[in-house]
């Protein structure tokens, strides 16, 4: 797969919503939006147009991106820019690479070969290439090979797999709204 910016030269399908914005709404976009960032997300913008479902994701994305969370910030970020890389949903991937990346400790080597599947996973280091595996396998089979899982096992509890497995198809989930709804790419956001 090679990264194709599809999201950049469309218009929104579903645009997201436009300040100002009426109390219910304005109430739960701050409790979606990340502390201390002005401007409120595109994607959160159109997640709000159904408030219902929007209040019901707060609690499971806040865990697995909390500090509560039974995997590391990096363990975390590899898997998600890998789902977003292999969706194709540059919005999220990029809000990801830009918010998290240097937190997570990735060199331009690393977010380079997470980012496209044409690149040598094994420039990876071991740890972050089972996951980036774990992601592609997930993604292409719904499923994972015996010798892999022996692999993760050997570096993850059962816990912590579960959870991988999860983030992995929450960020399915997300990319999915990213790219049909046409979410508008933010513009601090990194690029393919």
């Amino acid at each position: 797969m090679t990264t194709v910016a599809r999201q950049s030269i469309r218009a929104p399908r579903i645009p997201p919503l436009q300040a100002p914005f009426p109390e219910p709404i304005a109430d739960l976009l701050a409790r979606m939006n990340p502390p201390g960032r002005p401007e409120i997300l595109a994607l959160f913008r159109v997640l709000a147009i159904h408030p219902d479902l929007a209040e019901r994701t707060l609690g499971l994305g806040r865990y697995l991106l909390g500090r509560k969370a039974a995997v590391s910030l990096r363990e975390r970020e590899v898997v998600i820019t890998r789902a977003c890389a292999r969706c194709g949903a540059e919005y999220e991937w990029g809000v990801h690479v830009a918010a998290f990346a240097d937190a997570a400790g990735f060199d331009a080597v690393e977010r380079r070969v997470m980012a496209s599947v044409a690149e040598d996973v094994d420039l990876l280091a071991p740890r972050d290439r089972l996951l980036v595996l774990m992601v592609d396998q997930l993604h292409d089979r719904s499923d994972i090979d015996d010798e892999l899982w022996q692999s993760l096992s050997e570096h993850w509890s059962h816990a912590q797999l579960i959870e991988l497995m999860m983030l992995a198809g929450w960020y399915h989930a997300v990319s999915y709204v990213c790219n049909a709804a046409r979410v508008p790419l933010e513009t601090w956001a990194a690029r393919w």
